[in-house]
């Protein structure tokens, strides 16, 4: 079976609530620490004062992808006492849509037979042979998951119809790896949002930058802090985030639509006729109704492909293939182009520190 889900760390938990009112943790398989326990449970809608409820979420804490599923019990069912409950699965890859075929399984086993018993055999299956069977939703088959389908999931097209030529602010902070912050007041759209970025820089095939559902909490800040990952994409449901300039250096506001850079990030992301050109090719690809969004994927890739070839002929020119401001000031780039590159050989380990 597939490595990745060999190599997860995979626990199954039903914070249940009851007919009191009250939230459960009812089983885990195999455990799971005080620290990952809690946030996994402010996670789960179950724990929230309000009356939002969210079927499918998903996140990352401590390096560590959590994807949760939440079901409403309707009577009569082998739970009689518990109205809600949620399904986690943690793994070490970002695949949301395997993880959430799977807890559908799951969450049917449950419900069937109100027990954690059958879904304890079903994981165990899944985690021996790659396989598990349900009467209810057909077979699940991990090597029905490609990765490169999770990763063009998202609509890249839909990103910069909102954002047109702004898209060009978004491409060059995450090429320069710098911090984006998203703030949308609905999970649905942040998880949506967030997970399309990294496309933009497709040559990097890292979506580990991505942590999509983030709360403003000591633990979870200084997660973000210490991951090892140069660059965040983060994810916001309250608005508060946008005072918070310490946490980004490009806030996006996704439901007024507008992008902000920081003070201290203005100097690194000052726009030129690079960012122009490149940003005109992004716009144009996606507004062709021709084009699909892995098409504009690739538009936007062989772009920046183009963009580090200049960048490592550079580097060859230079001492231990290592760019300094000198040798870029010799070949006498305009002053914006000067300064992205300068950033950017800094981001890809070129330039001489």
């Amino acid at each position: 079976i597939g490595a990745s889900f060999v190599n997860c760390a995979l626990f199954v938990l039903y914070p249940e609530k009851d007919v009191n009112g009250d939230t459960l943790w009812v089983w885990c398989y195999p455990s799971v620490d005080s620290g990952l326990r809690q946030v996994l449970l402010r996670k789960c809608c179950l724990t929230q004062d309000g009356r939002d409820f969210h079927t499918f979420v998903f996140g990352q804490f401590c390096r560590t992808w959590y994807y949760i599923t939440t079901v409403e019990v309707q009577e009569p069912t082998a739970l009689n006492k518990v109205t809600h409950f949620s399904i986690v699965i943690t793994a070490k890859d970002f695949n949301p849509e395997k993880y959430a075929a799977l807890n559908r399984i799951l969450c049917r086993m449950y419900i069937k037979h109100g027990s954690p018993v059958r879904m304890m055999e079903a994981y165990v299956t899944v985690l021996t042979k790659g396989i598990c069977h349900s009467d209810e939703n057909g077979s699940f088959l991990i090597k029905d998951y490609d990765i490169r389908k999770t990763y063009l999931a998202g609509s890249v097209k839909d990103v910069v119809s909102q954002f047109g030529m702004e898209t060009i602010i978004l491409y060059t902070a995450l090429m320069l790896k710098k911090r984006i912050v998203v703030h949308h007041p609905r999970i649905e759209a942040l998880l949506e949002f967030t997970r399309v970025l990294p496309t933009l820089t497709w040559h990097r095939k890292d979506w580990s930058i991505v942590h999509p559902y983030v709360h403003l909490t000591d633990a979870e800040l200084e997660d973000l802090r210490t991951h090892p990952a140069p660059i965040c994409t983060v994810g916001y449901l309250h608005p508060e985030v946008g005072n918070r300039s310490d946490l980004f250096d490009v806030y996006v506001n996704l439901p007024d639509s507008v992008i902000t850079v920081s003070q201290s990030a203005k100097e690194a992301m000052a726009m030129g006729k690079l960012h122009k050109d490149v940003g005109h090719l992004i716009v144009q690809s996606a507004e062709d109704p021709d084009r699909s969004d892995s098409q504009v994927i690739k538009d936007i890739a062989v772009k920046t492909k183009e963009i580090l070839a200049n960048l490592v002929a550079l580097a060859d020119e230079c001492e231990d293939s290592k760019i300094t401001l000198a040798s870029l000031k010799r070949h006498h780039f305009p002053p914006a182009t000067e300064n992205f590159l300068f950033h950017l050989a800094a981001a890809e380990q070129l330039l001489r520190i």
